[in-house]
């Protein structure tokens, strides 16, 4: 979940900065919604975010000295 909130979160901030109008926002909101429900991206996503995962416990096991 917290991967989708990530793309939401660079899709809101380059529409914003990008000042490209409606037309583009519509376009940009298009590919993120069919994004998101892709399996593909998905599968991708719950991948990267098993490996962040264990990153963080390894990064937490060396700072309490294990």
């Amino acid at each position: 979940m917290a991967k989708l909130s990530f793309l939401a979160g660079f899709g809101a901030g380059y529409v914003l900065g990008a000042r490209a109008g409606r037309e583009r926002y519509e376009q940009i909101r298009r590919a993120y919604d069919h994004a998101k429900d892709d399996p593909r991206v998905q599968s991708v996503a719950g991948t990267l975010q098993a490996q962040a995962d264990a990153a963080v416990k390894t990064v937490k096991d060396e700072l309490r000295g294990r």
